[in-house]
């Protein structure tokens, strides 16, 4: 079952970057009573994402791309976010 906020990422991902793949994995369930666990079971998620729209573009600005795009929700809504950006063809 996913939940709200992993359910919001999808969306604005999809609107931004039209991505050939996209996979929102949530892992809080890891990191259940450790630090940034708010109990909400969304406070630790992983993104894996391929765009055409990263093609030419270092890791760094592929990260501060999909940040920007997550607005409020990285650092705010959810304590962890690993990113995973590539190109097609990579």
């Amino acid at each position: 079952m996913t939940g709200p906020i992993a359910t919001e990422i999808e969306a604005l991902l999809n609107q931004a970057f039209s991505p050939i793949h996209l996979a929102v994995i949530n892992d809080s369930a890891r990191h259940h009573g450790h630090s940034g666990d708010d109990g909400s079971g969304e406070s630790h998620f992983t993104v894996e994402i391929e765009s055409a729209a990263f093609a030419g573009k270092s890791r760094l600005e592929r990260q501060r791309m999909v940040i920007t795009a997550l607005g409020d929700i990285p650092g705010q809504r959810v304590h962890a976010l690993a990113i995973k950006a590539q190109a097609p063809e990579e």
